[in-house]
Order: structure tokens, then C-alpha cells, then sequence
């Protein structure tokens, strides 16, 4: 019987690179539904520990990443306000995948073709352990925030509404 290939993206061998400590975790996607919402129901994990990555751009300091629990949504007034700029909005879906190399479900804060300036939601620094995309649909990185947060140079900000 032919063994199962592992799953090793392009964000695991960087971090592998790097020491930085990790676990993946693999679920079932529904391409009908692309949400971190599904993908935590789908992992059995709590919602609070899942986190999306989103791109933006400002008027000011071009493009950045805000990464946040995936039940939430960014406040475009605090992204904003913590990236020096007076407006952003949300990175239009066909400009993803040239910008970042990443698709929609898909999409981590790290290994993109180029680093931005990424801020992470505050939430995060207070979990030992959170889950990002690890670069493909289907697959996920379980690493320490702060680890995160200092291999791809990013800092810890209220980015969500009602927070």
C-alpha cells in the first residue's frame, strides 16, 4: 500500500528554515464556502484561535496585511489609523494572487512574493497558540503568536469592530 505524501508548503518550509516551531493541520474544503468560519467548524477548534489574513491598501503607505479572528471583521478606520494612513480598503479579489502568490482560502501572512507591513490582531497575543492559512486551501499552521508576529516583522493592534 503506497504511503500518503505529506503536505509541505511553500510557509512550512520557510518556517522549517527559520527553527520556528509549528504543526499543521489539514481539513476538507468546501469550495462553496471558503470562510475561516468553515475551516475551524471543519477542524473542530475554537473560532477565537483561527485567524484570516487580509490585504489592504492605504492612501498613503500602499499595501498591508491585517491578520484577525476569522469570525471578525476588519474596522477599515483602525486598520487605517494604526498603518499611518487615512483610508484603506480591501485589496480587490483579482489582485490577490499577483500580489501575494496567495488565492482566496489560501492566503497567509507568510512566504508572500513580497513582505508588507502586517499587523496582527491584538487578541492574538494573548493565545499561545493560533492557526493561520499555510498557504494552500485546506491546510493550516499552528504556531505561537509571537513567533508569528516576529518572523514576518509584524505588530500586535486592535484591528476589529467591537473590540
Amino acid at each position: 500500500m503506497a504511503k500518503e505524501k505529506e503536505i509541505k508548503t511553500n510557509v512550512m518550509r520557510l518556517l522549517d528554515k527559520a527553527k520556528i516551531r509549528y504543526e499543521h493541520r489539514e481539513y476538507e474544503v468546501d469550495e462553496n464556502d471558503l470562510s475561516g468560519t468553515h475551516a475551524a467548524d471543519v477542524m473542530g477548534v475554537d473560532h477565537r484561535m483561527l485567524f484570516k489574513t487580509l490585504v489592504l491598501h492605504g492612501d498613503k503607505s500602499g499595501y498591508l496585511v491585517c491578520v484577525i479572528p476569522v469570525d471578525d471583521e476588519v474596522d477599515l478606520k483602525k486598520a487605517a489609523k494604526v498603518s499611518g494612513n487615512k483610508k484603506v480598503e480591501m485589496l480587490p479579489m483579482k489582485e490577490l494572487l499577483p500580489l501575494t502568490g496567495y488565492i482566496r482560502g489560501g492566503c497567509s501572512p507568510i512566504g508572500m512574493k513580497k513582505a508588507f507591513p502586517t499587523w496582527i490582531h491584538i487578541s492574538a497575543s494573548e493565545l499561545s497558540v493560533i492557526g493561520v492559512s499555510a498557504g494552500q486551501r485546506g491546510v493550516q499552521i499552528l504556531i505561537n503568536p509571537k513567533d508569528l508576529a516576529g518572523y514576518i516583522r509584524a505588530q500586535f493592534a486592535d484591528l476589529t469592530s467591537g473590540t
